[in-house]
């Protein structure tokens, strides 16, 4: 026997020896044929019956494979995006998960080199290219995965309006009094401890110069930089 296919369309042609002929052909307990030749088969189990001109018998039972793994699969490409903490580079995220083909699978990002491992992270704002091949070769991307920057987060808001209302008047890139522009979300984050020690300490003196803020914003500050020190806090 010789049984080969694809999803649809399996063939099986069957040949008999040892008995007198002309054989007959049954599969599956179906009619009995002249023709050893079965066609537009699927993949599956399969019960060939030979027989001879003089009711002899034979069988034999073998699974059809199909030669064509792939007709037929469709796989499945769901993302998990973490957005890039703005201030921070190269800090966007994305975990792709795959469903509908043959574990394992592996992954690649914009037709790059396929990985077992279903995270790509060091990633800055931009479109991506997702790619998913499974166990046995069936591939699938995924196109227009986007990568955008993350929010504010309400403690940096609250800080931030406290240095537009405060500080920005003498710390701006025209009038950067001491060197110091605050007038950007980068350049609260990373002037974060000077504000702490001026603003919350008054070390070595208070800012604004007029006196420290009232307490409740000067908590602000603290539970800010307590929580991260990050647009995104």
């Amino acid at each position: 026997m010789n049984p080969s296919g694809t999803a649809a369309n399996g063939s099986i042609i069957a040949t008999a020896s040892g008995g007198t002929g002309p054989y007959t052909y049954s599969l599956n307990n179906g009619a009995f044929q002249s023709s050893g030749q079965f066609v537009n088969l699927t993949a599956g189990s399969y019960t060939l019956i030979a027989k001879s001109s003089n009711g002899c018998s034979g069988t034999k039972s073998f699974t059809l494979t199909s030669s064509v793994p792939c007709t037929g699969v469709t796989i499945t490409i769901t993302p998990t995006i973490t957005g890039t903490t703005p201030c921070v580079n190269a800090s966007g995220l994305i975990a792709v998960s795959a469903s509908g083909g043959a574990a394992p699978y592996t992954y690649n990002l914009n037709n790059g080199t396929y990985q077992s491992s279903s995270t790509f992270q060091g990633l800055n704002n931009g479109t991506y290219q997702l790619g998913v091949k499974d166990a046995n070769g069936c591939t699938a991307t995924l196109t227009g995965v986007s990568v955008t920057s993350r929010t504010e987060g309400p403690k940096f808001t609250a800080v931030k309006a406290l240095i537009q209302a405060n500080c920005v008047t003498c710390h701006n890139a025209t009038n950067a009094s001491g060197g110091v522009n605050l007038s950007t979300d980068c350049s609260i984050v990373s002037g974060k401890d000077r504000i702490k020690a001026r603003a919350v300490d008054g070390n070595p003196s208070p800012m604004p110069s007029s006196g420290l803020l009232p307490a409740a914003e000067r908590q602000k500050i603290t539970d800010w930089i307590n929580a991260g020190g990050r647009v995104i806090d």
